[in-house]
């Protein structure tokens, strides 16, 4: 069912696909003055649902690509804390932690960088 679901959100989020759903609403639309409102509704509902399926499957592999690139950047520097690796994997309560002691870092590392500039 995956393999479906990931294929369907590939050809729905290209051209083809979005037009695909241009040609359903017009379709769907000229039903209408011939009684059939019940079906158009049913239709456009089940598309709504689609759409935002698809939505929701192209941003979790945007960000699941996006994840497993920095890991790489991380992992590859050899300087860097791997600490942070998988930290997407954790409580929320654990993600805020780690990003304020980053930042905190971060701005340390400004100030000092700022410091021996002038």
């Amino acid at each position: 069912m995956n393999h479906f679901l990931f294929r369907m959100a590939d050809f729905l989020s290209r051209p083809p696909g979005f037009y695909f759903v241009i040609v359903a609403m017009i379709v769907s639309t000229a039903l209408v003055p011939f009684g059939l409102t019940n079906v158009v509704t049913y239709a456009l509902s089940v598309l709504a649902i689609l759409i935002t399926g698809v939505v929701l499957i192209q941003g979790y592999r945007d960000t699941a690509a996006i994840h497993a690139k920095l890991d790489e950047i991380i992992v590859s520097m050899r300087e860097t804390r791997n600490e942070v690796v998988g930290l997407e994997h954790e409580q929320p309560e654990h993600i805020a932690a780690a990003v304020q002691r980053l930042e905190a870092e971060a701005d340390e590392q400004g100030r000092a960088n700022r410091e021996t500039a002038v």
